[in-house]
């Protein structure tokens, strides 16, 4: 949802979205609204304790997995999107006559490089933390955690020569990166024992 909370901001869509934010355990019941805990609120579309009664609003048959972020319509009154990659694509440009924001973290000069970034970024390092944090075995833990180090390694020389991942401005692929490493020394070095290195070790990933 980090994602979401980011564009968001960026395309001045406060005043056009509004947030209601899940208590950060999840417990057996899943996802709930408890506001009594720092940062979370209640549902502020139905006042449902759980988001599952969300989905479950927009379709009550439904059976997917009940994750976040989702982005719900308010006057067809149903989930568009729960998908974070994109739900971004739609905040990048679907609002922009009416907000006047026409910021492109997309650029169409740029959309196969950011595409090729996204998929290696997304396979081996956002969702690269969660393999080896949940790997099962030894072997899937040193696969994991050694594909991780390669590619931050990889992205350590490419910033070498650039202030971001495909130039001199932010583009999608940035905003798909930063939430991992923002979270990297805190949580995944020790909690998910992705500890060959610190993002504080390397110059080029620390200045980005």
């Amino acid at each position: 949802a980090n994602r979401t909370l980011i564009y968001r901001k960026l395309k001045s869509l406060e005043d056009h979205i509004t947030v209601s934010v899940v208590h950060p355990d999840m417990l057996t019941g899943g996802w709930h609204f408890d506001e009594s805990y720092e940062g979370a609120t209640k549902d502020h579309l139905f006042g449902y304790s759980h988001l599952r009664d969300v989905y479950l609003k927009a379709d009550p048959t439904i059976t997917t997995s009940v994750t976040v972020p989702i982005l719900w319509d308010k006057k067809t009154n149903t989930i568009v999107n729960n998908e974070s990659s994109e739900i971004i694509r739609m905040f990048n440009s679907s609002f922009n006559e009416l907000t006047g924001n026409r910021e492109d973290y997309y650029p169409s000069d740029k959309r196969e490089e950011i595409d090729t970034l996204n998929e290696k970024i997304y396979h081996s390092i956002n969702n690269g933390v969660y393999k080896s944090g949940f790997a099962k075995t030894q072997e899937a833990y040193d696969n994991a955690v050694l594909s991780l180090f390669a590619s931050l390694d990889e992205i350590e020389l490419r910033l070498e020569k650039s202030h971001f991942l495909t130039g001199d401005t932010i583009t999608e692929a940035d905003l798909r990166l930063i939430p991992t490493l923002l979270r990297f020394d805190i949580v995944y070095v020790t909690h998910f024992k992705c500890n060959i290195k610190r993002i504080k070790d390397y110059k080029n990933l620390s200045r980005y």
